[in-house]
């Protein structure tokens, strides 16, 4: 029996590893619950394909600027028989103001023809069948399973990309590798909202251009070589702050 030459064996791929220790997680976490224990998404849908019509529709534009066009699509079109019915003209009418609008109808038109083809008109569950849907990719497929199905996921955007490698939380080239560390890492109590306290951590407080870590809860955990500060803020509840899913 001819035996493998060491040399050319194939080594495991190795997994990336966060710079903090489980007990460090836990308490960044439980600090994030505490400050934020409710984070509120900004995208009005009233059921899953609405959700699913608005993410897809928030690709390059703001939540705000999205809820402005639906409010009035939605309340002629909140199934996928009523959009293909609308046709795809007056869609584009209804969300003329949103950049890219005529590729969108585009696709609400189609992703509407496919739910009611492929789907029963229910909106899938699943990523594998949600990124199925025309305008429909792994980040809005991980928007919606969180917000409609209440489903954990991690929904890696700009703010997410970061700090996971500027805090060394999950160091990575690409958000399917930081949100494959996070969904590793992140202790099971705190995943479901985990994707909207770094979002909104993102957003707030360990901003691009210059980190206020004054304001950081986490300051004395933080291993960022940039930080200014190893003193934690207070930790008490903010005010209600919502957060755009879907920002690049």
């Amino acid at each position: 029996m001819k035996k493998s030459n060491p040399a050319t064996r194939r080594k495991p791929a190795t997994r990336r590893r966060t710079a903090y220790s489980r007990a460090e997680l836990e308490e960044i976490f439980r600090r994030f619950s505490i400050q934020r224990p409710e984070p509120k998404g900004e995208l009005e849908h009233v059921n899953p394909f609405t959700l699913v019509v608005a993410v897809a529709l928030s690709a390059q534009a703001t939540d705000a600027g999205v809820n402005k066009a639906t409010r009035a699509l939605f309340k002629v079109a909140d199934t996928p028989e009523k959009m293909l019915a609308l046709g795809e003209e007056n869609v584009r009418e209804y969300i003329k103001t949103i950049g890219l609008f005529r590729n969108k109808a585009k696709n609400v038109i189609a992703l509407s023809q496919k739910l009611v083809d492929d789907f029963g008109s229910e909106v899938p569950r699943t990523r594998e069948e949600l990124v199925t849907l025309p305008g429909v990719g792994r980040k809005t497929a991980n928007v919606v399973m969180s917000m409609a199905f209440g489903i954990p996921t991690m929904a890696v955007d700009t703010h997410i990309l970061r700090i996971g490698n500027r805090i060394k939380l999950a160091p990575g080239k690409t958000p399917d590798e930081i949100e494959e560390i996070l969904m590793r890492i992140i202790p099971d109590e705190y995943l479901f909202h985990a994707h909207h306290w770094l979002i909104l951590h993102g957003r707030y407080c360990c901003k691009a251009r210059r980190p206020e870590c004054e304001k950081c809860v986490i300051a004395d955990l933080c291993k960022s070589p940039e930080k200014t500060c190893d003193v934690p803020a207070p930790l008490v509840e903010l005010p209600p702050q919502v957060f755009n899913a879907t920002e690049e």
